[in-house]
């Protein structure tokens, strides 16, 4: 379970897709029908190749379980496109996961060689879909990479939640556009989610990153319980840990109803965008019923019912 959820918490630290990234990406879903998003014109038959699809999917399902089962309930036309969005986000992951660890591993030429063949990979591709309408600015990549390539702590909860916004929402976005769908009531309720699913992953990887010395809850929330992050490094159960993690998914919960009140304007159509909710509201509920000790083993376990509750919310399209 930690494997899968290892790209899914580097992406919210990272900012993989980032409000500069889905600018780009954003510009080339309007410009190509549904079917042909992520096809390049001149590799018409490479781009259709059902290989092309399967790695995708295998890649999403290997290290964004969530992602990828919330992904096949999408319609067939959308699927192909979200899962590429998704598979596209797990390589980020894992350039900028490299780059962090050649930083601390200085001997290791061939690590760093990968690291750096992957973020040159990815920074070529962008620049191709800049080549299509030239900005003005410096690429895009190179922003992320300068600006969230950062390893510290969030120094508020606020900074927390502007970044999910830019990496999570703008993933979303993505997704409702994937749908052919253009709604403010679904923007509104995106960003919320969004904001609520970067809130939840950056608890989900605390035991990931405590076990490697890193720790990235709010600076603020930390302080006013007076848990250090030593507390977290050697994974504290005491009341001040529980009470920071209390405070933090409480602010999760609160975007997930923020989200949920707009359910009444927001198209059906845009329910399978959202099923994230889902998955959100499981972890939640599994946090709270450990009475909010993040490094409880039972928050690794996968819910096996999960599947079944993410076709069943998809069957009575709410969110």
């Amino acid at each position: 379970m930690l494997k899968g959820n290892m790209a899914a918490g580097i992406s919210v630290k990272l900012g993989l897709l980032n409000s500069k990234t889905w600018n780009v990406y954003r510009g080339v879903c309007r410009e190509l029908p549904p079917d042909r998003v992520w096809r390049r014109a001149a590799s018409d038959t490479a781009a259709d190749s059902p290989a092309n699809e399967k790695f995708c999917l295998e890649l999403v399902r290997s290290r964004d379980y969530d992602g990828f089962v919330s992904s096949l309930l999408l319609s067939e036309e959308a699927r192909r496109s979200a899962l590429a969005l998704r598979a596209f986000n797990v390589e980020l992951a894992q350039a900028a996961f490299l780059c962090l660890f050649i930083n601390k591993v200085k001997d290791s030429v061939s690590q760093k060689t990968i690291g750096l063949m992957r973020m040159q990979f990815w920074r070529a591709a962008i620049e191709d879909i800049y080549r299509d309408d030239p900005p003005n600015q410096p690429v895009s990549i190179e922003l992320w990479r300068e600006k969230d390539l950062d390893d510290r702590a969030y120094r508020n909860l606020q900074e927390l939640e502007t970044y999910s916004e830019n990496t999570q929402s703008s993933l979303i976005y993505l997704l409702l556009e994937c749908l052919g769908l253009k709604d403010v009531h679904a923007d509104h309720a995106a960003s919320h989610i969004g904001k609520a699913q970067g809130i939840v992953t950056c608890l989900r990887a605390t035991p990931y990153h405590s076990s490697r010395r890193k720790v990235y809850l709010p600076m603020d929330i930390c302080m006013l319980h007076g848990a250090s992050q030593e507390d977290f490094i050697r994974g504290s159960r005491e009341q001040n840990v529980r009470d920071v993690v209390y405070d933090i998914a409480s602010q999760a919960h609160v975007h997930l109803q923020h989200a949920r009140s707009f359910s009444h304007s927001v198209p059906a159509a845009a329910t399978p965008a959202f099923l994230q909710t889902v998955v959100l509201e499981d972890y939640l509920q599994r946090v709270r019923r450990a009475d909010f000790d993040v490094f409880n083993p039972s928050l690794q376990n996968r819910n096996p019912l999960l599947a079944f509750q993410l076709y069943l919310r998809s069957w009575k399209k709410t969110y």
